[in-house]
């Protein structure tokens, strides 16, 4: 069963913690993970986009000059792609991006990103979090001893107020929850911070 350091806020190591086998000692599947990453990115897009083709657009519909005898190339209305104000070729239209992924693929890439984790030595627990005040600079010294003030990803048992507001204007740290947690927010983050609680509920969620 693998073990790592359990540390206070202060960054220093009272102690090790067991990690489950299943989770931060499985086969690590890069196809899966590429294939969450690929759908969390395109659950962002929006599928908003959208223009006009020559079809659509106002105006046209009378044929510009003669067939023949002007040395000029045929056309019919001055809406084509290639004139001022025509349609666009192959115009983009509203679309729904979302790629589906099997349950039991989801679990897999979740379980190759904890354990590529912990294997690049990415991965720090930390007793708990509690800070006496929502204070940027509190949270900004808490990670620094942890030394993750570099794209951290704090992961939470559930919201904690202070901890939010507090580490809400730090550009390099995020945090989220156990029911919350992804495989690109994972595999994005330079260190991943959880509290022992956080760890606990990770193992019973995903175990």
């Amino acid at each position: 069963m693998p073990k790592t350091a359990l540390y206070n806020m202060e960054g220093k190591a009272i102690g090790e913690v067991e990690l489950s086998e299943e989770i931060f000692a499985a086969p690590i599947n890069e196809a899966a993970m590429h294939l969450m990453v690929r759908s969390y990115l395109a659950a962002q897009r929006q599928g908003t986009q959208s223009a006009l083709t020559r079809g659509e657009v106002r105006g046209g519909g009378r044929k510009i000059y003669r067939q023949k005898g002007t040395g000029n190339a045929r056309h019919h209305g001055n809406r084509a792609p290639q004139f001022k104000h025509g349609g666009v070729v192959f115009a983009p239209k509203p679309r729904d991006y979302t790629l589906s992924v099997n349950k039991k693929v989801r679990r897999l890439a979740f379980r190759s990103a904890m354990t590529a984790k912990l294997n690049a030595g990415e991965i720090v627990v930390v007793d708990a979090l509690e800070l006496k005040e929502a204070k940027t600079k509190l949270m900004a010294q808490v990670l620094k001893n942890l030394q993750a003030e570099k794209k951290a990803l704090v992961v939470l048992p559930a919201p904690e107020e202070k901890v939010d507001r507090a580490a809400a204007n730090l550009a390099q740290a995020k945090v989220s929850y156990v029911n919350t947690l992804n495989v690109y927010d994972i595999l994005n983050a330079g260190k991943l911070v959880l509290t022992k609680a956080a760890k606990e509920s990770v193992e019973e969620v995903y175990a």
